[in-house]
C-alpha cells in the first residue's frame, strides 16, 4: 500500500494495487467493497491502472488487512508497489485464474462431446457435468458481488442463463455458454492488461542501481536508485540511462530526453543543467546531484498523473456509467416478460419463451457499452503521456477536442524564453554599471528567463567587480517586476506601465523607452527611491516551432491569440511575426479577464497556454489549461494538461490526440449499441440462441477494447 502524494499525517487517501479488475463491472465490486470497510469515507477504482484509492473517514484509519481481506473475497488480489511506481508484472494468460478457467471449461466441453458421441445412452448428462463444473467459479463471483450489494452483475446473469438453460433441457447450449463466457472474459482481461502495461512500461524506463559516488567522488558504488536521496552524487557514464531526477555537478553530454518527453532531438546539457530520471546519456561522463527522490521523481510523478487522470472519468464515461445502472435492472425485467408473456397470451411453449429470455439476458449486458468509453480514455491518456502529452483526466481530455480560442503567453511560450540583452541606459547621473549592480541584485532570485538573462549581463558585462549586493524586503510586484531595499533605498525594476505610476519619466526617457519597444524589444525600468535612474531593454525571438505551431493550430479550426504582460507595442511586433492577434501590458487578472469575456460571448470553450505565476489566474478560468513543460510548478499544479516537449506544436497535438480519442469513443459506442441492438431483435424472434448471444456480447466486449488499444499507436 502506498500513500498519496500528500505527506500529511492524515492522508488524503491511500493508493493501492489491485490486479484482477479487468472492467467498469470489476470497479463497482471493489468500491462496494472497499466502502463496507469500518474507517473508509470513499473508495475510486481504477481498472485501466490497476488502483484503488481509499479516502478515509475523519479521524480514521481503514486497516489495510481488513482492505486487502475485502478484495480477496472478490477474488483480486492486493500487490505491492515497485518503487519506480510502476504496476507489478503480470502472469501470462494461462497462469491467471480467467485463463485456467478457459483451459478447464474448454477441456470438460471436449471431454463431454467426445463421451455424448462415444456413449449416446448418457444423454446430456456429460454437458450437465461440464456446465456445472465451469459455471462454479463464475457462481463464486456472483455471489461474493450479491454480498457486497452488487445484485446485477454479468457473472449473476451468467449463472442464470446457464441454470436456466439446465432447466429446459438445452445442456450442450449450456456447456457452450460457460466456455464461451470464460473466453470473453479472458479476452477482456488481455486487453485490460496491455493497457496496464502501456503505463507500468514507463517505470521501467528509469533504471534498477545507479552508481553512487562518495565524499571526494573517487569510489563510485553501485546501489538500488530508490535508495538515491536529495544530495547524494551519481555518476552517470555514457550510454546510461539517468537514474534520478538531478543537476549536472560537472561535464557536458547530449542528453535523449525522448524517453520522457517524446523529443527526438537530444539536447545538450552542461553544468547547473537540469536532467530527468529515464533519458539517457549519449556521449560523455556526469556527476549529478540527486535532487529528488525516486518516488517523487518525473518518471514516477507522470505515472501518478496519468493514473489518477484515468481515475477522473470524462463526462462521457460518467453518463454511460449511469445508464448502465439503470438498464440492467430493465433488462431483467423485459427478460421476465418475455419469459412469461407469449405463453400466456399466444401459447408459445414455456420452454421457449424461458430459452428466448436467458438469451436476451445475455445479449442485452452492458460488457461492451460500459468498457466502450474507459477503455478509449484509457488509451488515449496512455498515448499522450508516452509522447509528453500530461493530461489530468478524461474529462480534460474531452475538452480539449472541443477548443475553439487558445490564448498563448509570450515569454517563454511563444518566444524562446531565453531573451538577452540589448540595451543598457543610465539616467540622472547614474553610471552604467550602477543600473546593472542593481538590477543584477533584485533579479538574482527570480527563475524568470528575463531575470535570469539580466543577472547574466550584469555578471559579465557590468564594469565594476564588486559582488552582487544583498537585497532586503525583495518582493515580487504580480505582472509587474521586482522590488526590495538595497544599501538602504528602495529600489524597483518594473515595466513602464507600473513604472510610470510610481516615479516621473522625463521625456528624453520617455522617448528612449518609446523607441526601444518600437524595436520589438522588452523594457524594465529602475527605480532608485522615486527617480527613474535607468533601463534594460531585452528581445525574446519566436520559438523555431512558434509558427508551425499556430499553422497547425489554424488547420484545426482553433484561433491563436497571444496574451502577454510585457509592453503593448513589443508583443505587437511579435504578434506581427507570427501572424495572430496580440494583447500586452496584461496584469494576471486581465489576462482571465479575457478569457472569462471570450466564454461568455459564446466563443469558447477557451484553453490557456502559458509558463509562469502570473499566468496561474488564466490557467485556472480557462476551460482547459494548458502549461509548458519548463514552466513554473505552479503553473504546472494549476493546469489541466501539461506539455513536456516544450514545444508549441505540441498543443496541437493535444486537441489531435483529443478528436482522435472521441472519435474512437463514438466509433465504441456504435459498435457496442449496434451488435446490440441486432441481435436484441434476433433473439426476442428465436432466430438467435444463447451460444450466439454470448459470441455476440463477448465480441463487441473485445472488438471495442481492441479498437480503443489502437490509440496506444496513434501518430499525431
Amino acid at each position: 500500500m502506498t500513500l498519496s502524494a500528500n505527506n500529511t499525517a492524515q492522508p488524503e487517501f491511500q493508493r493501492l494495487r489491485v490486479s484482477g479488475m479487468d472492467c467498469a463491472g470489476c470497479e463497482r465490486k471493489a468500491v462496494a467493497a472497499a466502502t463496507r470497510v469500518e474507517g473508509v469515507a470513499h473508495a475510486e477504482a481504477n481498472a485501466a491502472a490497476g488502483t484503488l484509492d481509499i479516502t478515509p473517514a475523519p479521524n480514521a484509519t481503514p486497516s489495510p488487512e481488513a482492505i486487502e481481506q475485502a478484495m480477496r473475497g472478490l477474488g483480486y488480489a492486493v500487490v505491492s508497489k515497485p518503487a519506480a511506481g510502476g504496476v507489478e508484472q503480470e502472469p501470462a494468460w494461462w497462469q491467471s485464474a480467467k485463463g485456467r478457467l478457459v483451459l478447464a471449461s474448454g477441456a470438460l466441453l471436449a471431454l463431454a462431446a467426445v463421451l455424448h458421441l462415444a456413449w449416446p445412452a448418457l444423454g446430456s448428462w456429460p454437458f450437465v457435468a461440464a456446465t456445472l463444473v465451469g459455471l462454479y467459479p463464475i457462481v463464486q463471483a456472483a455471489w461474493r458481488a450479491l454480498r457486497v450489494g452488487e445484485v446485477f452483475t454479468i457473472e449473476a446473469l451468467m449463472t442464470i442463463a446457464a441454470v436456466g438453460a439446465l432447466i429446459i433441457g438445452a445442456a450442450a447450449e449450456s456447456a457452450v455458454v460457460v466456455v464461451l463466457f470464460a473466453v470473453g472474459e479472458l479476452l477482456e482481461g488481455v486487453a485490460s492488461s496491455r493497457a496496464r502495461q502501456s503505463i507500468s512500461a514507463l517505470s521501467d524506463l528509469t533504471p534498477s542501481t545507479a552508481w553512487r559516488l562518495d565524499g571526494e567522488g573517487e569510489h563510485p558504488e553501485e546501489v538500488p536508485a530508490a535508495t538515491l536521496v536529495p544530495g547524494q552524487r551519481v555518476l552517470v557514464r555514457p550510454g546510461d540511462r539517468i537514474p534520478c531526477d538531478g543537476r549536472i555537478e560537472q561535464g557536458g553530454s547530449y542528453i535523449d530526453e525522448s524517453p520522457v518527453n517524446g523529443e527526438a532531438e537530444p539536447r545538450y546539457k552542461r553544468a547547473d543543467d537540469d536532467v530527468f530520471a529515464g533519458t539517457v546519456n549519449q556521449d560523455g561522463a556526469l556527476t549529478v546531484e540527486v535532487t529528488r527522490q525516486a518516488d517523487d521523481n518525473t518518471i514516477a510523478r507522470i505515472i501518478r498523473l496519468v493514473e489518477d487522470a484515468q481515475a477522473a472519468k470524462a463526462p462521457v464515461a460518467r453518463f454511460i456509467d449511469r445508464f448502465a445502472r439503470w438498464y440492467m435492472p430493465v433488462v431483467v425485467a423485459l427478460a421476465l416478460l418475455l419469459a412469461l408473456v407469449p405463453p400466456l397470451v399466444s401459447g408459445m411453449a414455456w420452454a421457449e419463451s424461458v430459452y428466448r429470455a436467458l438469451a436476451l439476458l445475455l445479449i442485452a449486458c452492458p460488457c461492451a457499452l460500459v468498457i466502450s468509453t474507459p477503455a478509449a480514455i484509457a488509451a488515449g491518456l496512455s498515448s499522450g503521456a508516452r509522447r509528453g502529452l500530461l493530461i489530468k483526466g478524461g474529462a480534460v481530455l474531452e475538452t480539449l477536442g472541443k477548443l475553439k480560442v487558445v490564448a498563448l503567453d509570450k515569454t517563454g511560450t511563444l518566444t524562446a524564453g531565453t531573451p538577452e540583452v540589448t540595451d543598457v541606459e543610465a539616467w540622472r547621473g547614474v553610471e552604467r554599471a550602477e543600473v546593472l549592480r542593481l538590477a543584477g541584485a533584485l533579479e538574482r532570485e527570480s527563475g524568470h528567463p528575463i531575470a535570469v538573462a539580466i543577472v547574466a549581463y550584469a555578471k559579465v558585462e557590468r564594469e565594476t567587480t564588486q559582488a552582487l549586493p544583498t537585497v532586503d524586503a525583495s518582493r515580487a510586484i504580480a505582472g509587474a517586476g521586482v522590488s526590495g531595499r538595497i544599501d538602504g533605498v528602495e529600489v524597483t525594476l518594473a515595466n513602464p506601465r507600473y513604472a510610470a505610476g510610481i516615479a516621473t519619466l522625463d521625456d528624453a526617457a520617455g522617448e528612449r523607452i518609446h523607441a526601444l519597444e518600437e524595436d520589438g524589444k522588452s523594457v524594465s525600468v529602475l527605480i532608485k527611491g522615486d527617480v527613474a535612474v535607468g533601463a534594460i531593454a531585452l528581445r525574446d525571438e519566436p520559438r523555431e516551432d512558434a509558427r508551425q505551431g499556430l499553422e497547425a493550430l489554424s488547420r484545426l479550426g482553433v484561433k491563436a491569440v497571444m496574451l502577454s504582460g510585457d509592453n503593448a507595442r513589443s508583443v505587437a511586433a511579435i504578434g506581427k511575426t507570427l501572424g495572430i492577434e496580440a494583447y500586452g501590458e496584461l496584469m494576471p487578472a486581465d489576462k482571465a479577464a479575457y478569457v472569462a469575456r471570450w466564454q461568455e460571448s459564446g466563443e469558447g470553450p477557451v484553453g490557456k497556454v502559458g509558463d509562469g505565476i502570473n499566468d496561474a489566474p488564466a490557467l485556472a478560468a480557462a476551460d482547459v489549461g494548458i502549461a509548458m513543460g519548463g514552466g513554473t510548478d505552479v503553473a504546472l499544479e494549476t493546469a489541466d494538461a501539461a506539455l513536456l516537449k516544450n514545444r508549441v506544436a505540441g498543443i496541437a497535438e493535444l486537441i489531435q490526440l483529443s478528436r482522435a480519442t472521441l472519435a474512437n469513443v463514438k466509433t465504441n459506442v456504435a459498435l457496442a449499441l449496434g451488435f446490440k441492438a441486432i441481435f436484441l431483435v434476433t433473439t426476442a424472434l428465436g432466430i438467435t440462441g444463447l451460444w450466439i448471444a454470448v459470441m455476440a456480447d463477448t465480441g463487441a466486449t473485445v472488438l471495442v477494447t481492441l479498437n480503443a488499444m489502437r490509440l496506444l499507436r496513434h501518430r499525431l
